[in-house]
């Protein structure tokens, strides 16, 4: 019984809406097309990267050398830790192999070598802090925008109805009640694009802070592990006593 009164309400109002209302909920339905799109999209795309990012992660804790994965050679599509892990195990590897430091006949990488490697780590990790936040200003916007472009269409229905109302010389409700239910619609469009908006919005903010968390602490754990498996921290003492004992040794590239 809600369902028709309410149908014919809508077309009763559409049908009696100016050309500057229509046009407002023209400009609102293209918002909500843009706004549903980003819904759809960011949802699958947070879902894919919390399922990842959990098989990622019982992944990497069961292994022991931080480019373990990489020499498996595993695949973790969609999360943004092993997007992280994948920069910075390619960051790793090409300093082993271009800047290497022997310690005991094992690969190692100096302290500056080090440095690099959380640059890109850091680079890494923003990358992807941005590219889960993609497409979240159109939602925003939608929520802040949409009431108020609605209200706007409103204003501007009800100012064209009473300048009819005075141009005709009439004051009467059924004068008055086409143009401001037409007036009208306009708010009940801004709203219908914002309410979702809203809700999706505060959803998809709370994943993302809670997805980026969780990466900011990845990042700080495997650099942490970087440095205990692969940095050459020996005390300047020792560097030197090795470097000597290489040149005793009549080694010609003492590595220190």
């Amino acid at each position: 019984m809600i369902q028709p009164i309410l149908a014919n309400a809508a077309v009763y109002a559409i049908e009696n809406a100016t050309t500057e209302g229509k046009i407002t909920c023209l400009v609102l339905l293209v918002l909500s097309l843009f706004s549903w799109t980003i819904i759809i999209t960011k949802f699958r795309q947070l879902t894919i990267a919390r399922r990842a990012t959990k098989k990622f992660m019982a992944a990497y804790s069961s292994t022991r050398d931080p480019l373990d994965i990489k020499k498996r050679g595993e695949d973790f599509d969609g999360a943004p830790a092993y997007a992280l892990y994948e920069r910075g195990a390619e960051e790793l590897a090409f300093q082993l192999e271009k800047n290497p430091v022997t310690v005991k006949g094992e690969r190692r990488i100096s302290l500056s070598s080090y440095e690099a490697v959380k640059v890109v780590l850091e680079e890494a990790a923003s990358a992807q802090a941005m590219s889960l936040e993609k497409g979240m200003i159109v939602l925003s916007t939608a929520v802040a925008g949409g009431p108020f472009i609605g209200l706007l269409g409103t204003v501007w229905g009800v100012m064209s109805t009473f300048a009819g109302i005075a141009a005709s010389n009439s004051a009467s409700l059924t004068a008055m009640a086409p143009g401001v239910a037409a007036a009208l619609v306009a708010t009940v469009t801004g709203l219908l694009v914002a309410i979702p908006a809203m809700f999706a919005y505060n959803f998809m903010v709370t994943t993302v802070r809670a997805i980026t968390q969780e990466l900011d602490g990845f990042a700080s754990r495997y650099a942490n592990q970087i440095e205990h498996a692969y940095v050459d921290n020996r005390d300047i003492e020792d560097k030197i006593a090795w470097a000597l004992t290489r040149v005793e040794m009549g080694e010609n590239t003492p590595a220190i």
